[in-house]
């Protein structure tokens, strides 16, 4: 099991603590708390424990959710979930539907689950499916995937969008997160938007239903998908001068 450093102290200081006080309130050493946040210490999961109980989060937060390559597999996030939840194996097997052996094999890692199976066991444990997908769901894992599907090497990407080849390495195998500026370059690069690489699956179903119904059918108008599109397509300075057309032609009262 890995613990993100990098995430603690991001959570730490979104909480306005000192090194100091997430410590004390943990009651672990300050030389300790510091060597944890700098990925110098593995810590024990009874001090995981303290950590998100002083930090007032999930265990689940404070850890890596990759793939098995010395990170924490599905099996292993399904188990930290439900202990924290209190639930035995056979509490939660009975409320997924599914035997308790079986689950205690998915826990090993000595099967992998069908995507309905863990479907069951996410809406049970209170997550998104994609919690358990590891890298499948983050952000270098579609940049990987988008750029194969386009047949490109690192180095080409990285030629395209004007940054380097060891900086998209870097992201898909998401030991880095890029600035805005450059997930725009990328995105620009490859044709979509940035919101490609940062929405959940299904998630702009999820905001489209919270729209109104007026809204939703002004939204399959194809002559306003053809004005969006052409709007995804345009540079800032040319966005801004459409805006102040707009206004012009608002302010000037014409009528068509």
């Amino acid at each position: 099991m890995i613990v993100n450093g990098e995430r603690i102290r991001a959570l730490r200081e979104e909480k306005g603590m000192s090194l100091h006080d997430l410590a004390r309130k943990a009651q672990i050493s300050l030389s300790y708390l510091s060597e944890i946040e700098r990925g110098t210490k593995r810590p024990s999961l009874r001090t995981i424990e303290k950590l998100a109980q002083a930090l007032n989060v999930s265990k689940a937060r404070l850890v890596e959710p990759e793939t098995k390559e010395g990170k924490i597999n599905v099996g292993e996030r399904i188990r930290l979930l439900r202990t924290e939840k209190g639930w035995s194996l056979q509490e939660l097997a009975c409320r997924a539907g599914i035997s308790a052996s079986y689950l205690s094999e998915i826990e090993r890692g000595t099967v992998y689950p069908s995507l309905s199976t863990l479907k069951r066991l996410a809406e049970e444990l209170g997550v998104a499916p994609v919690t358990f997908l590891g890298q499948q769901g983050t952000l270098g894992a579609r940049l990987r995937a988008l750029r194969e599907e386009y047949g490109l090497t690192q180095a080409q990407l990285a030629a395209m969008a004007g940054v380097t080849a060891g900086l998209i390495g870097q992201i898909e195998q998401g030991k880095v997160q890029p600035s805005l500026k450059t997930l725009e370059k990328i995105a620009q690069a490859m044709g979509v938007s940035p919101c490609y690489f940062l929405i959940e699956p299904d998630a702009s179903e999820q905001v489209l239903s919270m729209l109104n119904p007026d809204l939703r059918e002004l939204l399959a108008d194809t002559n306003v998908q053809a004005v969006l599109t052409m709007l995804a397509n345009m540079s800032k300075k040319e966005i801004r001068f459409i805006l102040n057309f707009i206004q012009l032609f608002k302010q000037s009262g014409f009528c068509v």
